[in-house]
């Protein structure tokens, strides 16, 4: 049974670290780059910086037929596609059998999928900087090969262990030196978070979240951006990638909560149910033995068109540490919803959290968003078989949505995978006081709390927390 978060004392949190008379906590610093622009590059500016790297770079992702991967092979014993230095990852093929008690939460319960194995852990960080009194963030215009619009604002480094060790004998990663080498200022974040689970197995990264000491160059593809100017870059369609999204989830902002329906204790027993209330068995299997699933020249389809492709690609990208390679991609069949449904109680904003079950989580259950769905996979079912809330959240009027945009997941796995992330505002009819089992009513700075301690929050509803924040501390 996993044990219960350890409660940090208030003088011991990240939020209190270093706080001395007549200088403002950490939060209190945090908030202030909410609510201010930025000292070097304004927001109205950014879209022309942004297209002005892309310019400046030559990028061009085709997809090609499996035979033409360079390094890439399908492993004659097991039909596993594997890279050939044993490095970056493999695609493989997942049992997954799911039992809850007291019966489970969706219309399957043993089903086989490809899933990527990627054991090593990424560094997801970013680096701040006060200018003027005001923290601002080193963000980064990369270019992923799944990213619909190929560049997007990513952390200052965003790498895998592969990448940053150069087993692809490319050049170095910017600015690792802040996250990696000897101490060069203070941690503000440092969390192992999980990557998707219904797509990788038991894959995390290393969350970070790094002040600088002295100056730091700004080189070519990087800016400096308040927070405030990050949160309104948010609410603009595949603008802020999925890894920076879930860093600032990390960050520790002010506990403000009062009010809430269950105290923390009560939510960690909650959770604490929920992962002892499901048993999850899975189990590795050869990619060419999965049934359902069948491989042909340029892709690995399921037999119904659902779910996801496994394809691949030949990427040329002029400023990467290597400029031109070809790798497998997952390639979702359809557009996601990502939805927090939202109500008031006694004047306390609550979202409605899902305890999810997903194949690659290393502690069966995380925290996920009210609905995280591809709808056309379920549109050949009646109504009472789709996910919870999925209805709810496609019938809501605009009056009721307080947030809709459109994000896409990690494009250096993912192609094209986008999913509408939203919060819509719900009444009693829609999403009880007292929810259906593996549903509870959590505040946003439970949520901060918790994703302050690695595999508790997904990746989902991380990013759908950095999005809160978005919504609640910054003037639209």
């Amino acid at each position: 049974m996993p044990s219960p978060l350890i409660q940090i004392p208030e003088n011991q949190t990240a939020g209190h670290q270093n706080q001395t008379a007549g200088h403002p906590s950490l939060p209190a610093r945090i908030a202030l780059s909410a609510a201010a622009p930025g000292a070097h590059l304004r927001t109205e500016d950014f879209g022309d910086w942004l297209a002005e790297r892309g310019r400046a770079n030559a990028f061009r992702v085709e997809r090609i037929p499996f035979a033409e991967l360079d390094g890439w092979s399908f492993q004659e014993s097991t039909g596993n596609l594997v890279h050939r230095s044993g490095r970056f990852f493999t695609v493989e093929g997942l049992h997954i059998t799911e039992d809850a008690e007291p019966h489970g939460d969706g219309p399957y319960a043993d089903w086989y999928q490809p899933i990527i194995k990627q054991p090593e852990v990424g560094i997801l960080g970013i680096l701040v900087k006060e200018f003027d009194g005001v923290l601002h963030f080193l963000m980064q215009a990369k270019m992923e090969p799944g990213n619909p619009n190929l560049l997007q604002l990513s952390p200052t480094v965003q790498a895998t262990r592969s990448n940053y060790t150069k087993a692809h004998q490319g050049a170095d990663v910017k600015y690792l030196e802040y996250f990696v080498g000897p101490q060069r200022g203070r941690i503000i974040a440092d969390v192992l978070q999980s990557e998707h689970g219904s797509w990788f197995y038991r894959k995390s990264n290393r969350n970070m979240v790094v002040e600088a000491v002295g100056d730091v160059p700004l080189l070519d593809d990087f800016c400096w951006l308040t927070l405030g100017q990050i949160h309104a870059l948010l609410r603009r369609d595949n603008v802020v990638n999925m890894d920076s999204r879930t860093v600032l989830s990390c960050l520790p902002f002010e506990d403000t909560s009062h009010g809430a329906l269950h105290s923390d204790i009560e939510l960690l027993s909650w959770i604490t149910g929920e992962r002892t209330r499901h048993a999850v068995r899975t189990e590795r299997v050869p990619l060419d033995s999965i049934p359902g699933w069948k491989r042909g020249e340029s892709a690995i389809e399921h037999e119904e068109g659902r779910y996801f492709n496994v394809v691949a690609v030949s990427v040329q990208a002029g400023n990467r540490e290597v400029t031109g390679w070809t790798q497998p991609l997952f390639e979702p069949v359809g557009l996601g919803v990502t939805a927090f449904l939202t109500r008031e109680f006694g004047g306390v904003p609550h979202v409605l959290v899902h305890a999810r079950v997903e194949a690659g989580f290393l502690d069966t259950v995380e925290l996920g968003p009210t609905v995280q769905c591809t709808p056309d996979n379920y549109a050949h079912l009646p109504e009472k078989e789709r996910p919870r809330f999925l209805d709810t959240v496609l019938r809501a009027g605009a009056d009721r949505i307080r947030y809709e945009v459109v994000h896409s997941e990690e494009g250096g796995r993912f192609l094209n995978a986008e999913s509408r992330f939203l919060i819509v505002d719900a009444d009693e009819t829609d999403a009880p006081l007292d929810p259906p089992p593996g549903y509870a009513w959590v505040t946003r700075e439970q949520l901060t709390f918790l994703v302050r301690h690695g595999h508790y929050l997904n990746v989902q509803a991380r990013t759908m927390l950095a999005c809160l924040h978005a919504t609640a501390l910054s003037p639209r």
